[in-house]
Formats: structure tokens, sequence, C-alpha cells
């Protein structure tokens, strides 16, 4: 049995991909889920394909993390959606979609993390937006605030339940970072979103998810990463 655990959903690209190393160098093995994923020759390395916006998907990627590993000490709930449109274009199938992942599969997966969790301690981090504190005219999107809003205000409302029993959760808000999301030719337009007049890096997040992850006295944080965007423009 190892020393600690780590589960990162979304693992297969971008953020998610880049936090397996990380949590590798920390000491942790870890769990990487996503819909598609490859194994990995590591083998403190566990991938598991599951699509999060199913009910139960969640809680058997806990089940098989258990069973391989016997512990969670950290989840990383980094797999979300995006669909940016004005809010009467917003179809049925987008409410769905966008809902299914950013609230049922963090529901469902972190649910059974956190029961998991109770025997030794641990840490949920959730990867939300600076969108949710300072809206854009530029960028309509509705449904990613009525999603992460959600997911920055249940990271107080379970860091406080949660406190005396020594699990932490935490929530770093983004801007818009370089990952696939983003086509090269959008990111000189996009920079202009950020006061820094650029946009983020993916180590930049991992930085940020990396110093929340052994920083014992904080918890019930929402960290903005995001380039001054949620202090103004």
């Amino acid at each position: 049995m190892t020393s600690k655990v780590a589960i990162v959903t979304g693992a297969s690209q971008g953020i998610g991909a880049a936090l397996v190393p990380a949590y590798r160098k920390l000491g942790y093995s870890v769990v990487a889920v996503s819909r598609s994923i490859e194994n990995s020759d590591d083998p403190e390395v566990l991938a598991i394909r599951a699509d999060l916006s199913k009910t139960g998907e969640g809680a058997r990627a806990v089940r098989e993390t258990l069973a391989r590993f016997g512990r969670v000490d950290s989840l990383v709930n980094n797999a979300g959606i995006f669909v940016a449109k004005p809010f009467t274009e917003y179809t049925d199938e987008d409410f769905a979609a966008v809902t299914g992942t950013n609230l049922t599969g963090f529901f469902d997966v972190t649910r059974s993390a956190v029961k998991a969790m109770e025997a030794n301690g641990g840490h949920v981090v959730n990867v939300s937006t600076s969108l949710v504190d300072h809206a854009l005219s530029a960028v309509p999107s509705a449904l990613a605030s009525l999603t992460k809003g959600g997911l920055n205000a249940v990271t107080r409302s379970l860091a406080v339940e949660y406190a005396a029993r020594n699990i932490r959760f935490n929530t770093i808000a983004l801007g818009i970072i370089k990952t696939p999301m983003h086509a090269p030719e959008t990111h000189e337009a996009l920079a202009g979103l950020h006061p820094v007049g650029r946009i983020g890096e993916i180590s930049e997040v991992v930085d940020a998810i990396t110093f929340l992850e052994q920083a014992g006295f904080v918890t019930g944080e929402v960290l903005h990463v995001d380039g001054g965007q949620s202090a103004g423009h």
C-alpha cells in the first residue's frame, strides 16, 4: 500500500494530464480518470475510463481506486465542460451536458471520495472559473456561472462541515488557460481579457493546485489564478 493516493478527473489532456506527473513528484500514487485515457507504464498510475456525467461512474472510479491502492487522500475535480452561448440559445442538451459533468460528476465522485477520506483525512480541489465573480460581456457564460458558482459555494460549505475531520476543500478559479480547449489563433484576443495581458499556462495552474495540496492550514479558499481578471479590468 502506498502512502497517499490522488484521484484526478479529466486527466487525459491539458491541466489534468499535467497533474498526474505533478502528484507523482509529490510522492502520490495517482488515479487518472477520463472518458478516454490510455493505460500508464507507471505501476503507481491507474487509468480509469469513466463518463462522470453518468450517475454511478464517479462512485465506480473510487471503488476501483480503493481496490487497487486501498485509500483516497486527494481528489482534483478537474473534469468540466464550458459552452459559451447567449442565454436564450442554450438548448436542453447543452444544459444536460454542462450540469451532468460539472455538477453530477462532482457530486458522485466527491461523495464517494470523501467517505473514503474519513479514515485518514484528505483534500478536495475543485476547478472553477473567474467568470463566476467577474462576468465578461465578451464571454456569455450563464451555464458556467450556474454550475461553477455552485462549486465555489459548496467548497466553503464542505470546508466547514468537514474541518474537524481533517478533510480540506479548496477551489481554483481560472482565467483563460493555454489548453487544447482554445485554438492557438484565439490566444492573442483572449489575452486581452486579462489585466496582465496574456493567458495562463498549464504549469501555473498545476503550481497553484500543488500549493493548496501542501498548505494544510488552507481550507474553504477560492484561489483565483486568472491574471487579475477577477480584480477588475
